[in-house]
């Protein structure tokens, strides 16, 4: 297993784990006119289940 033969400053530590930064998330608006929220790129929408012009969830119609 590899060992470092010295010992690591704090500048240099400090300065390599600055580089560990993490991303927001993106989110898109729905497609669906009558929804519009706000969910994960592609990734279906959890209010209304479209994913771009699709239908993901089957609508349960009442008669």
């Amino acid at each position: 297993m590899a060992v470092p033969k010295r010992r690591m400053s704090r500048s240099n530590t400090r300065s390599r784990r600055s580089q560990w930064k993490t991303t927001a998330v993106n989110t898109v608006t729905c497609a669906n006119p009558a929804c519009l929220e706000q969910h994960l790129q592609h990734t279906a929408c959890p209010s209304c289940g479209q994913y771009g012009p699709r239908q993901t969830r089957r609508q349960v119609l009442e008669v």
